[in-house]
C-alpha cells in the first residue's frame, strides 16, 4: 500500500508539473512578481546587514490578502513556483512563510492542493545537502506543521510513511513529529506508541551526534506531551495508555541514554541526554517496579561529574531522584549513599564553579539533594559530615557550616530535633577553631537556631560562644592598632555577625543571664570602638524589656517598675555619655535612637527624678531620627533638641549640686574627645548652656578665665569651641562675659612684646595675630547671643570699637582680615535681628565700609588666594541692609568695585578643589552683594543699571569673565523676579535690549557661559510673560528646554542651529518696538565679542526678521537704520553677509521703506551699500523685484501723483536723489546674472531711462546730494567713483548702454553706435530724435518684448509731465510707421491717444509729433486708415484751422498727405473735402515755403481721390486753385515749384483738355519759364474759345498777386496777366478797369526788384497793345 501510494504521489506530482499555471495566467503573474520583489529586498537587505525591507514585508502581505478572497488560485500558483527550476533557496523559504500565513487563515483549502503542497514540502525537507537548505527544510516542516492544525492525518501520513522500523529517517522527519507531538496533543496520542517504538529502533542506527540530539530534543518533546495528555486526560475523546504503559515504553529508552548515549564524547549529546532525562524521570519515578531500576543507574549519572559536562544538570536529575524517594518513602541503597554523598560534598566544596555558567545554581541544587538526605539518612549524613569537619580544612568546614545553617533553615517540613541535635553535635566540634570564617559560620548557625525555633538548643554553649566572640572581636578591633593584625577586615566581619547574633538572640532568647547583661552594659562605656554601639544598645534594650517582663509578672508592675528591679542598676555616667555620643546619632548604625530607646529603659535607674520627664521627651527625638536621614537630617535642628533636653534635666535640677557636678563632667570629657569631631563640638555647646544658667556670676568667671588660658589657640577646632561657648554664655552672662574678655585683655597686655602666655602654656605659643582674632571674633559671637536690649547698649561701645581696634591695631594679615570680616557679619546681623530697629543708626558703618572697601582694593584680580574677598564682600552685603542706607551712587561705586575684583579672576583649574571653592564661595558672595545693594532699588531703572554695570564683562573677549558676568545677570534676573519685578513693568524697548544683550552668547564656546544666558533668557521671557500676560505656554517652555540640552553638544552646527530656535521660540513674545531695541542691541554689540557671537547676533536678527517682518511696518527704518550704521563696522564676511541677507528679508517684505532708506544714503555709494546692492544682484528674482522699485521711483516723476492709501505709498512717493537711485539701477544691471538679459524688464527700463532723460532735458538738473557731498568734501571724487561723477542724463545713458550690451546684439549695438543713438539721446537738441530712431531700432529687434514697450508708451502718453508726452508722441512717431501696434492690437488706444495730443495746443512739438503719428498710421496700418479716417480727418484739419504754428500746419497737411492718399472717393465726406481744399488754398500763398509746398502736395494728393461722385464738385475747387497753381509752378522755392506743377499736371485732366494734360505744353525743349509760358499760352487760348469767362475771371485774380509777397510771384503775375490779356475776347476788354489795370502796373515800375519792373512794363505794353486792338472792336 506505501508502495502504490509514493507511486501515486510521484504520478501526481508529475501531472502537477504539467498542469502548471501558463506564464499569462494573471494570478501567477502577479504572484511571481511580488516574489521576485521580495527576493530583491532580501538581497538588498543581507548586503546592507539589516532587516528585511518594508516592501519585501509589503509584498508577502499583498500575496496572503488576495489568498483570502482566491485561497486555491494563489496556493496553486506558490507551488508551482515551489517547483519551478533554479530557484533560490531564499524564494523557497519566503513561498513557505507565505504558505503557512495562508494556512492559518480561516477557509477551507482544495484536497488536492493540500495533498500537492504536502507531497513537495515533504520532498523538500528529506532534502539537506548544504548548510542552507537546514533554512529551507526548517520552513517547509513548520508548513507541515500549519497544515497540520486542520489537515492533521495527511500530514501524519506522509510523516509515518517516512518513520521506519530498523531504518535511520531523515533529520527534519523526526523534528517535525516532535512539533506536531507538540501542537496536537490529542491527535497525535494514537501515533505516540508507534512513534516511540520505531525511534527506539533507530537508536543504535544514529552514530552522529547532530541527529543524537535531534532523537534526545524529539524525546523531550514526547515526553512533555505524555504528561500535558495524562494531566488532561479526562479532555481525551478515546484514551490510548495509561501512564504505566508509557513508562514500560520510556524505560528502555531511559536505560539506553545512560548506558550508552551519555558516554558520547560530545558535550551536545551530553547536554541533551541529560535534558531529556529529566521529562523520562517525571514519567518512571512514580512507577514502583521502575523507580528501583533507576536507583541502579545513579553511579552512571554520578560519574558524569568527572566529565566536562555543566554539573548543575546532572545535579538536577539527582535532586530529582533524591525528592522522588522522599516523596515515595523508598530512599535509594544504602550501598551507594557514600558516592552520593562524597559526590555532592565535593560540589559544595569546589573551589572552582566559576568554570561553569550555572555555578551558583548548582550549589543550591546540590544544598535541595543535601536536604532530601537528611530526610532519607539523617545519622549516616551527619555522621559523613562529622568525618570531613576531622580534616581540619578551613574551606571543608565553612562549607559544611553553610550547609548546616541551610538544614536548619530548612522549609517544611521541618528538620526533626533528631537531626538537629546530630547537626549541633557537628557545630560543637568546630567552637575550638579560631579562624575567622569557621567563626561566623558557627555564630551564623547559632543565629539560625534562635531564628528558626530552636533556641533551646542554644542555651549555655551558644550563648557563651556568642558573648565570648563579641569579647574577643571587640578587643581585638580595639587594639588593633597597637598589635596591628593583618586579618582586620576579617575580624571586622566577625564583630558584625556577632553583633547581628546577638540581636537576634536578644529578641528571641529570655532568661538572660546577669554575667552577659553586665559584660553587654559595660561595652557602652568603655569600648572605643563606637561602631559597636548601635547593636550592643538594641541588645541591652531588649533584655531589659525581658527582664522587667519577667519581673512584673512574678512581683506585679507598679512596684517592680518603680525600682527598676530585675536589671542591674546603670552608673549615672551613662546618661551624659550617651547624650554626647548622639550628637552623631546616625553613626555606627543609628546609635542615636538605640541609645535614646536605652535611656527611656533605664530612665528609673539612673535618675529618678528625670524618669518621668524622659519618658515624654524621648519619644519625641526617636521621632524626629526616624523620619530623617543620616542625608536628610539636620545637625543644627538635632543638636538644638539634645540642647533643650540637656536644659530641661537642669531646669529639673534646679537646686542641687548636679549642675555643678555637669559642668566638672562635661570639662572632663572634653579630653576623652579628639579635635575635631561633633561629639567635641556638642560638648562646647552644652558647656556654654550649662555656663550661661549658672546663678553664681564669681564662679562662671572663674570657668571662663579658665577656659580662656587653657585653650590651645593653635587648633581651630578648640579656638572656635572656646568662642562659641563664650558666645553661648553670653545669652544669660553678658556683663561677666564682657568683662572676662576685658580682664583677659589686661593682663596679656603685660606681655605686649611677646604676646605668648608661658606662666598657662609654655609648650605652646599663642601668637598675637592668634589672640587678636580670636577676641574680636568672641565680641562679635557676644553680639550674635547677648539679650536684644542689652545689644543696643554695648554694640557701638566696647564691642565694635574693641574690633576695629583689633583689626586696624594687627599686621592685618589674611586670618585678621578674615576674622574681622566675619566680626562684622555677625555684628551685622546681631543688629538686624534686634526688633523696632525705626531710629537706630549704626555709627560706625562708615569706618567699616571704608576699611573692606580697602581690603577688597589690595586684592590682586591675577589670581585668588584667600576667601578674604569673597568675606569683604559678604559684609557689605550686610551693612547696606542697617541705617544709614547707601546712596544710588554709593551702591554703583561699591558694586563696580566688587564686580572688578572678581570677574577678573582666572577660573580655577580642574584638579585644585580649594581654590575651586574659593572661586565658587566668591561669586556666591558678589551676587549676595548684589541683592543686597538692589534691595533699595528694585525697579527698571535699578535692573538697567546694574545690567549696565555687566555689559562690559559680558562683552569682554574673555571666556571666563562672560561666564562670570552672565552668571551675575543671571541671579540678577533671580532677584528680580523674587521681589518686585512683575509689579513694574520695564520700559518700553528695555525687554528687547536685555534679551540683545544676551542673545549672543547662547552661541558661546564656554558650556556654562551658553547654558547661563538661556537661563538668564528665560527669566526674562517669564518676567515679560507675568507683565504683558502673554501666551508663554507649555509647548514653549518644553521646546525652550530642548534647546538647552542640545546647547549642552560640543557640535558648533547643533549649537547655531539650537540658539536660532530659541529665538523662534521666544519671537512671538516681542512686541515691535521691542524687536528694535533688540536689533539695534544686536547690532550694536557685533565686533565687540568672538566671531561666534557675531554669527549668533545675526543669526537672532534673521530669525527675527523672518518671523515678525510682516509686522514691522513703522519700524522698518529704524531697523535698516541701525543695520547699515553698524555694517560698516562688520568686518567678517559671513556676518555682513547675514545683515545683508537681513536687509534684503526685509526688502522682500518692505521693498519700498527699504529703498527709501537705501537711497537715502548719501553719495558716493560707500562699499557697504555696494555689498548689498551686490546681494540683490545675486538673486535674480529679487534682483527684478527691486529694479521695478526703483523704475518706480524715477517714474515718480513724470507719473500722476497718487494718493496715499497706506504707509507703503508715503515711503514709496517719499523724496530720494535720482541719481543715487540710477547708480542703483546701474549697479543691478551691472552685476546680475551676465545670462540674464532682463528681456522682462527691458521694455520698462529702457522706458523708464527715456522718461528720465526726457525730464532732464531741462536747464541745469545736477543731483542735490552729489553738491553737498562736493561741498563738504572740497575737492574732486575719488577715481573709482565714475557713476557718482557724471550727470543724470550720463549716468542714464550708461544705464541703457549696460542694457542693451545684455542682448548680446551685435547688430544692434553696432546700429546704436553707428547712428550716434547715445549722443542723440544725450543731446538735448536731438533727443527726440534719438528717442525716435531708438524707438525704431527696440521695435525692429528681436527682442521679444515690444508689446510691452509699446503698452508703456502708450500710456506715457497719458502722463502729466508734458516732457513724457512729447518723448512717448516721439516713439509713436516710428511705432505708426510700423505694423507693430496692429499686430500687437495698440492701435486704437494709440490713435486715440495721439489724438489727445493734437489737440494740446501748449506744446507746439506734442502737437506735430501726434499729428505726424497719426500721419504715419498710413504706412504702418494703411488698412486700418478707413477705420479711423473720419478722426483722422478732423484731428487734421482742426490743426490746420486752430494751428498757432507753422509745424503744426506742415505736420497737419503731410498727415493729410499720407491719410489721403489710402482713401478713395467714398471714403471722404464732403465737407472734408471742401475744407480740405478750402485750407489748401489758404495756404498757397503762404509766407512759409514748407508750408506752400505742402499744401500744393495735398491738394494734389486731394486730387487723385476724387472719383466721378466728386468730380464737378472738385472741378469748381480747381479753378479756384487754378491761377495760384499756375503762379506757382514758378515759385521761388523749387521744391514748391515742383510740388506746384505737379498738383497742376495732376488737375488739368478736370478741365477736359487732353492737349494740355502733357507736361508743360507741347514741346520738350526750352526752360521751364519758357514751357510754362506755352502751357499758359495754350491754356488761354483754349479758355479763349470755350469758357472765356473763366478767363476774364482768371485775368482779375492775376492781377491780385501783381502785391504778393514774393517777387518771383508777381513777376510771374505779371507775365500770367499779359498772356490772359492777349487772348481775352474784346467784349470782355469792356468790363475790365483799364485804368486800375494800368495804375497797378505802373505801381510795380517802382518795385524794388529789377524783375518785377520789367515784367510789368512788358505787361503794360500788352496792355496798350491790347487796347489799341480792342478799342476799335468795341461798339
Amino acid at each position: 500500500m506505501a508502495e502504490v501510494a509514493t507511486d501515486w504521489r510521484e504520478d501526481d506530482l508529475e501531472e502537477a508539473e504539467d498542469l502548471r499555471p501558463p506564464e499569462s495566467d494573471g494570478t501567477f503573474q502577479q504572484v511571481t512578481n511580488l516574489l521576485n520583489i521580495m527576493d530583491n529586498e532580501s538581497a538588498k537587505s543581507d548586503k546592507a546587514g539589516e532587516g528585511l525591507d518594508m516592501r519585501k514585508t509589503l509584498a508577502s502581505v499583498i500575496i496572503t490578502d488576495k489568498a483570502t478572497s482566491e485561497p486555491s488560485t494563489v496556493m496553486n500558483a506558490l507551488i508551482c513556483s515551489l517547483r519551478m527550476s533554479e530557484i533560490s533557496t531564499q524564494r523557497k523559504v519566503n513561498i513557505y512563510n507565505i504558505l503557512q500565513e495562508i494556512i492559518q487563515q480561516d477557509g477551507e483549502l482544495e484536497e488536492q492542493c493540500v495533498q500537492r503542497l504536502v507531497t513537495i514540502a515533504s520532498k523538500e525537507m528529506r532534502t539537506l545537502s548544504e548548510v542552507e537548505d537546514n533554512v529551507k527544510a526548517e520552513a517547509a516542516s513548520n508548513t507541515l506543521v500549519a497544515l497540520s492544525r486542520k489537515h492533521f492525518s495527511l500530514v501524519m501520513y506522509e510523516l509515518q510513511h517516512h518513520l521506519k522500523p530498523l531504518s535511520l529517517s531523515d533529520e527534519f522527519v523526526i523534528v517535525t513529529l516532535a512539533k506536531l507531538a507538540n501542537g496536537n496533543v490529542f491527535e497525535f496520542m494514537p501515533y505516540m506508541g508507534i512513534t516511540l517504538a520505531t525511534i527506539f529502533t533507530m537508536l543504535r542506527l544514529a552514530e552522529e551526534a547532530k541527529m543524537r540530539q535531534v532523537i534526545c530534543g524529539a524525546v523531550e518533546t514526547f515526553c512533555e506531551t505524555v504528561k500535558f495528555y495524562l494531566r488532561h486526560l479526562e479532555d481525551s475523546t478515546y484514551p490510548v495508555m495509561s501512564e504505566e504503559q508509557f513508562a514500560v515504553k520510556l524505560f528502555p529508552m531511559y536505560r539506553y541514554f545512560v548506558t550508552v548515549w551519555l558516554r558520547h564524547p560530545s558535550p551536545e549529546v551530553k547536554v541533551g541526554v541529560i535534558k531529556s532525562l529529566k521529562p523520562m524521570l517525571s514519567l518512571l519515578l512514580p512507577n514502583d517496579d521502575l523507580r528501583e531500576q533507576v536507583y541502579d543507574y545513579i553511579p552512571l549519572l554520578l560519574a558524569e561529574y568527572q566529565s566536562s559536562l555543566e554539573p548543575f544538570f546532572i545535579t538536577q536529575v539527582i535532586r530529582q531522584i533524591l525528592e522522588a524517594s522522599v516523596t515515595t518513602n523508598t530512599p535509594i541503597p544504602q550501598m551507594q549513599l557514600h558516592p552520593v554523598f562524597m559526590e555532592l560534598h565535593a560540589q559544595v566544596c569546589s573551589k572552582g564553579p566559576a568554570l561553569y555558567q550555572y555555578s551558583n545554581q548548582n550549589l543550591a541544587e546540590t544544598v535541595q539533594c543535601f536536604i532530601a538526605l537528611a530526610r532519607s539518612y539523617p545519622r549516616e549524613l551527619m555522621k559523613f559530615l562529622f568525618s570531613q569537619m576531622e580534616t581540619g580544612k578551613e574551606a571543608t568546614r565553612v562549607a559544611i557550616l553553610s550547609l548546616i545553617k541551610d538544614l536548619v533553615s530548612a522549609d517544611e517540613p521541618r528538620m526533626n530535633n533528631r537531626t538537629i541535635g546530630l547537626a549541633i553535635r557537628v557545630v560543637k566540634s568546630s567552637l575550638s577553631d579560631t579562624r575567622s570564617k569557621v567563626r561566623v559560620a558557627v555564630l551564623r548557625i547559632i543565629g539560625q537556631l534562635a531564628q528558626s525555633g530552636y533556641q533551646d538548643k542554644i542555651k549555655g554553649w551558644g550563648l557563651k560562644y556568642v558573648s565570648v566572640q563579641l569579647t574577643l572581636s571587640t578587643y581585638r578591633l580595639e587594639n588593633h592598632r597597637e598589635k596591628f593584625y593583618p586579618n582586620d577586615l576579617e575580624e571586622k566581619m566577625v564583630h558584625k555577625v556577632t553583633m547581628d547574633t546577638v540581636r537576634i538572640i536578644t529578641f528571641s532568647v529570655s532568661g538572660m543571664t546577669h554575667e552577659f547583661w553586665m559584660r553587654l552594659l559595660s561595652y557602652i562605656m568603655e569600648t572605643d570602638c563606637r561602631e559597636t554601639l548601635t547593636p550592643i544598645c538594641v541588645s541591652l534594650t531588649n533584655l531589659a524589656m525581658c527582664q522587667l517582663h519577667d519581673s512584673d509578672q512574678e512581683a506585679g508592675v507598679a512596684g517592680k517598675r518603680k525600682h527598676g528591679s530585675g536589671c542591674p542598676a546603670p552608673a549615672p555616667l551613662l546618661s551624659w555619655h550617651s547624650q554626647v555620643l548622639m550628637s552623631s546619632p546616625y553613626k555606627g548604625e543609628g546609635r542615636g535612637i538605640a541609645m535614646l530607646n536605652l535611656l527611656r529603659t533605664l530612665s528609673h535607674s539612673i535618675v529618678p527624678t528625670l524618669a518621668n520627664m524622659w519618658q515624654q521627651e524621648i519619644p519625641l527625638l526617636v521621632q524626629y531620627l526616624e523620619e530623617h536621614t543620616e542625608f536628610t537630617w539636620n545637625q543644627k535642628t538635632w543638636e538644638k533638641k539634645l540642647i533643650q533636653f540637656l536644659r530641661n534635666s537642669l531646669k529639673r535640677t534646679k537646686g542641687t549640686h548636679w549642675s555643678l557636678q555637669l559642668s566638672k563632667e562635661l570639662n572632663n570629657l572634653l579630653k576623652s574627645f579628639d579635635s575635631p569631631s561633633l561629639e567635641k563640638g556638642f560638648l562646647y555647646q552644652a558647656l556654654g548652656f550649662t555656663l550661661a544658667m549658672g546663678l553664681e556670676a564669681d564662679k562662671v568667671e572663674l570657668l571662663l578665665l579658665e577656659l580662656l588660658y587653657k585653650t590651645d589657640y593653635g587648633n581651630d577646632f578648640d579656638r572656635e569651641g572656646v568662642i562659641q561657648c563664650f558666645g553661648l554664655c553670653a545669652h544669660g552672662q553678658v556683663k561677666t562675659v564682657l568683662k572676662v574678655l576685658q580682664d583677659f585683655e589686661e593682663r596679656i597686655q603685660e606681655s605686649e612684646q611677646s604676646w605668648q602666655i608661658s606662666a598657662w602654656q609654655k609648650d605652646q605659643p599663642w601668637r598675637r595675630e592668634t589672640i587678636k582674632s580670636t577676641l574680636m571674633a568672641m565680641y562679635s559671637r557676644v553680639s550674635s547671643y547677648c539679650h536684644p536690649q542689652m545689644l543696643l547698649a554695648y554694640v557701638d561701645n566696647p564691642i565694635t570699637t574693641k574690633v576695629v581696634h583689633h583689626y586696624s591695631s594687627s599686621c592685618q594679615d589674611i586670618g585678621l582680615k578674615m576674622a574681622f570680616m566675619k566680626s562684622v557679619m555677625q555684628l551685622t546681623t546681631a543688629i538686624r535681628n534686634v526688633k523696632d530697629l525705626e531710629g537706630l543708626s549704626f555709627a560706625p558703618k562708615s569706618t567699616l565700609t571704608g576699611l573692606i572697601v580697602a581690603i577688597i582694593k589690595a586684592e590682586l584680580t591675577t589670581h585668588l588666594a584667600s576667601p578674604v574677598r569673597a568675606m569683604a564682600m559678604d559684609a557689605l552685603s550686610q551693612l547696606s541692609k542697617l541705617k544709614p542706607f547707601y546712596s544710588m551712587e554709593e551702591s554703583s561705586e561699591l558694586m563696580e568695585i566688587s564686580i572688578h575684583s572678581v570677574i577678573s579672576l582666572q577660573p580655577p583649574g580642574e584638579d585644585n578643589e580649594s581654590i575651586k571653592t574659593l572661586y565658587t564661595n566668591t561669586l556666591r558672595s558678589l551676587e549676595g552683594l548684589m541683592e543686597g545693594l538692589l534691595q533699595r532699588q528694585l525697579d527698571p531703572k535699578g535692573l538697567q543699571e546694574m545690567v549696565h554695570l555687566l555689559e562690559k564683562w559680558i562683552l569682554s573677549e574673555k571666556e571666563w569673565e562672560r561666564e562670570k558676568a552672565m552668571k551675575l545677570h543671571l541671579r540678577l534676573m533671580e532677584i528680580y523676579m523674587q521681589s518686585i519685578g512683575v509689579c513694574i513693568p520695564l520700559k518700553l524697548g528695555q525687554f528687547g535690549t536685555l534679551v540683545g544683550l544676551i542673545a549672543p552668547c547662547t552661541c558661546d564656546a564656554h558650556r556654562r557661559t551658553r547654558m547661563t544666558s538661556t537661563n538668564v533668557l528665560s527669566s526674562l521671557l517669564d518676567l515679560h510673560a507675568s507683565q504683558t500676560c502673554s501666551l508663554w505656554g507649555t509647548a514653549k517652555e518644553n521646546e525652550l528646554q530642548k534647546c538647552k540640552e542640545d546647547l549642552l553638544s560640543t557640535d558648533e552646527e547643533k549649537i547655531f542651529c539650537a540658539s536660532s530656535r530659541i529665538a523662534k521660540v521666544v519671537c512671538m513674545e516681542f512686541n515691535c518696538d521691542e524687536v528694535v531695541s533688540l536689533i539695534q542691541k544686536l547690532c550694536e554689540n557685533i565686533g565687540a565679542m568672538e566671531l561666534q557671537h557675531d554669527k549668533a547676533a545675526v543669526t537672532w536678527i534673521g530669525t527675527f526678521l523672518q518671523m515678525r517682518v510682516k509686522e514691522l511696518d513703522d519700524k522698518v527704518a529704524d531697523i535698516l537704520g541701525a543695520i547699515l550704521v553698524h555694517l560698516p563696522a562688520v568686518d567678517h564676511l559671513e556676518v555682513r553677509h547675514l545683515l545683508i541677507e537681513g536687509i534684503l528679508l526685509l526688502a522682500h517684505y518692505h521693498q519700498e521703506t527699504v529703498l527709501t532708506s537705501l537711497l537715502r544714503q548719501p553719495l558716493p555709494m560707500q562699499s557697504h551699500l555696494k555689498e548689498v546692492w551686490l546681494a540683490v544682484a545675486e538673486n535674480m528674482p529679487f534682483a527684478r523685484s527691486m529694479l521695478r522699485g526703483l523704475m518706480g521711483r524715477l517714474q515718480t516723476q513724470f507719473t500722476p501723483r497718487v494718493q496715499v492709501t497706506s504707509k507703503a505709498d508715503v515711503w514709496r512717493l517719499a523724496a530720494v536723489d535720482p541719481l543715487m537711485t540710477l547708480c542703483a539701477v546701474f549697479f543691478l544691471i551691472e552685476n546680475v546674472d551676465k545670462d540674464d538679459k532682463l528681456l522682462d524688464l527691458f521694455p520698462d527700463l529702457v522706458y523708464t531711462f527715456l522718461m528720465q532723460l526726457s525730464c532732464s532735458h531741462r536747464p541745469e538738473a545736477t543731483s542735490s546730494v552729489l553738491k553737498t557731498w562736493r561741498l563738504v568734501h572740497m575737492g574732486t571724487l575719488p577715481e573709482e567713483l565714475t557713476l557718482q561723477r557724471c550727470s543724470e542724463n550720463q549716468v542714464t545713458i550708461q544705464c541703457m548702454q549696460l542694457l542693451f550690451e545684455r542682448l548680446s546684439s551685435e547688430g544692434l549695438a553696432c546700429t546704436l553706435e553707428e547712428q550716434s543713438v547715445w549722443g542723440q539721446l544725450e543731446s538735448g537738441a536731438t533727443f527726440l530724435d534719438g528717442v525716435s530712431l531708438l524707438a525704431r531700432l527696440c521695435v525692429q529687434s528681436e527682442v521679444g518684448c515690444r508689446q510691452r514697450l509699446l503698452e508703456l508708451v502708450l500710456r506715457g502718453l497719458g502722463s502729466e509731465a508734458l516732457s513724457c508726452r512729447i518723448s512717448c508722441a516721439a516713439a509713436c512717431v516710428e511705432f505708426m510707421s510700423l505694423p507693430v501696434l496692429h499686430q500687437e492690437k495698440l492701435l486704437r488706444p494709440a490713435v486715440l491717444m495721439l489724438e489727445r495730443g493734437t489737440g494740446q495746443q501748449e506744446d507746439e512739438a506734442l502737437q506735430v509729433l501726434s499729428l505726424r503719428a497719426l500721419g504715419n498710421m498710413a504706412i504702418g496700418a494703411p488698412r486700418k486708415v478707413k477705420q479711423y479716417r473720419k478722426l483722422l480727418l478732423e484731428r487734421c484739419l482742426d490743426s490746420l484751422r486752430v494751428a498757432t504754428g507753422s509745424r503744426v500746419i506742415v505736420e497737419g497737411m503731410e498727415a493729410l498727405t499720407k491719410v489721403l492718399a489710402q482713401l478713395r472717393e467714398g471714403d471722404v465726406g464732403s465737407s472734408s473735402f471742401k475744407a480740405i481744399s478750402g485750407q489748401c488754398r489758404l495756404f498757397f500763398d503762404n509766407e512759409s515755403e514748407l508750408l506752400r509746398e505742402k499744401a500744393f502736395v495735398l491738394f494734389g494728393k486731394l486730387a487723385k481721390v476724387v472719383g466721378i461722385a466728386r468730380k464737378h464738385f472738385f472741378k469748381e475747387e480747381v479753378k479756384k486753385a487754378w491761377v495760384p497753381l499756375l503762379l506757382h509752378c514758378q515759385d521761388p522755392c523749387s521744391s514748391t515749384a515742383q510740388a506746384c506743377e505737379a498738383t497742376m499736371l495732376q488737375c488739368v485732366h478736370f478741365w477736359g483738355w487732353k492737349s494740355l494734360e502733357s507736361p508743360l505744353g507741347y514741346s520738350d525743349s526750352g526752360t521751364d519759364d519758357d514751357k510754362m509760358t506755352i502751357f499758359q499760352t495754350n491754356m488761354c487760348s483754349i479758355l479763349t474759345q470755350k469758357k472765356p469767362a473763366v478767363l476774364y475771371g482768371f485775368l482779375l485774380e492775376t492781377m491780385s498777386y501783381i502785391k504778393n509777397h514774393l517777387s518771383r510771384i508777381r513777376i510771374v503775375a505779371c507775365n500770367l496777366a499779359g498772356i490772359i490779356m492777349k487772348q481775352l475776347p474784346a467784349h470782355y476788354v469792356k468790363k475790365l478797369d483799364l485804368p486800375a489795370l494800368r495804375n497797378s502796373l505802373q505801381e510795380l515800375q517802382l518795385d524794388s526788384d529789377l524783375g518785377v519792373r520789367r515784367a510789368a512794363l512788358e505787361t503794360l505794353k500788352v496792355l496798350d497793345s491790347c487796347s489799341r486792338s480792342w478799342l476799335p472792336a468795341l461798339p
